[in-house]
């Protein structure tokens, strides 16, 4: 398949070009500054240099692509709202280009699963957290009102330990915030190229 990533110099990001690559996927990969991107050259590998800001890079990217990876973060030289606003911009070009798959990372906390993090992340989604989450909420009605073919992942604490296929996931209470590693998270968003299961759904994974 060919896939287009958002957000590919980040570490999820980065676990799903690889796997896509190893998978022997077509990528494409988006990145303000391509020497940040990490990735061997590979003649499956296509980068387009520019921002997510920019509905000229964007349309480049998922040009052809049968799905659409969103992978996105706030850091501290990144305008205010930019997994929003930049979700947004790609999913206008989504529909300029008649692609309809969009896998979305987001996170557990937002929209309906605030119920399952720990009262410590609570406090932290209020505070430091604060602008970050009501992006990422943002995010989440910008891809539910899309009319794409959307599944929005909400993984819980991040780190970057190899991939152990050992998680749960699910839709609903019963899964709690834990740690998963970028690389699991990765597997699963891969995962859902030829699975259904979950389009229209946000599952949580941990």
């Amino acid at each position: 398949m060919k896939i287009a990533i958002f957000g590919a110099t980040g570490g999820t990001g980065r676990q799903i070009a690889e796997q896509a690559l190893q998978a022997g996927h077509q990528v494409v990969a988006l990145a303000r500054d391509p020497a940040k991107l990490g990735l061997p050259a590979s003649p499956n590998l296509t980068v387009i240099p520019g921002n997510v800001l920019d509905a000229t890079a964007a349309a480049k990217t998922v040009a052809g692509a049968d799905a659409v990876f969103v992978s996105l973060g706030n850091t501290s030289n990144n305008p205010d709202m930019i997994v929003s606003s930049g979700t947004n911009v790609i999913v206008a070009a989504m529909k300029e280009q008649g692609v309809r798959r969009l896998i979305i990372i987001s996170s557990i906390g937002v929209g309906d699963s605030k119920d399952q993090v720990p009262f410590a992340f609570k406090v932290l989604m209020g505070t430091v957290l604060r602008k970050a989450m009501e992006d990422k909420e943002e995010q989440e009605k910008v891809v539910r009102a899309s009319g794409l073919d959307w599944t929005i992942i909400r993984p819980g604490g991040l780190t970057n330990n190899p991939p152990t296929g050992n998680y749960q996931t699910g839709v609903g209470l019963k899964v709690k915030a834990g740690q998963i590693s970028r690389a699991d998270v990765a597997t699963f968003a891969l995962a859902q190229l030829n699975d259904p299961q979950y389009i229209g759904k946000a599952p949580s994974i941990t």
